[in-house]
C-alpha cells in the first residue's frame, strides 16, 4: 500500500541532520552578536560595514527557528529516527 507522506530528498535529509546538531541558542547568539558588531561599526562610521553586517541577523534568525522546527517536527519524526 502506498502512502500519501512525502519523503525528504537526500540533500535535505542531510541538511537536516547536520543543522540539528547545533544548538538552537548558537543561531540567538550569532543574530544579537551581528546586531551588536554593527553597532560598534555604525558608531565607527564604517557605515557600508554595520549595514552589511546588521542585515546579517534576520537570516540567523530564520536558520535558528529552520532548525528548531526541524528538530520538533523534522524528518525524524517520519523516518522513526531518533535524535
Amino acid at each position: 500500500m502506498e502512502t500519501n507522506i512525502p519523503q525528504e530528498g537526500k540533500v535535505t535529509t542531510a541538511i537536516e541532520e547536520r543543522t540539528a546538531q547545533i544548538p538552537s541558542g548558537c543561531y540567538l547568539t550569532a543574530a544579537m552578536a551581528a546586531m551588536g558588531t554593527s553597532l560598534i561599526l555604525k558608531c565607527c562610521k564604517k557605515n557600508h560595514a554595520a549595514l552589511f553586517i546588521g542585515q546579517w541577523a534576520a537570516p540567523l534568525l530564520i536558520m535558528g527557528l529552520y532548525n528548531k522546527i526541524v528538530k520538533i517536527h523534522g524528518h525524524d519524526q517520519v523516518s522513526g529516527c531518533q535524535g
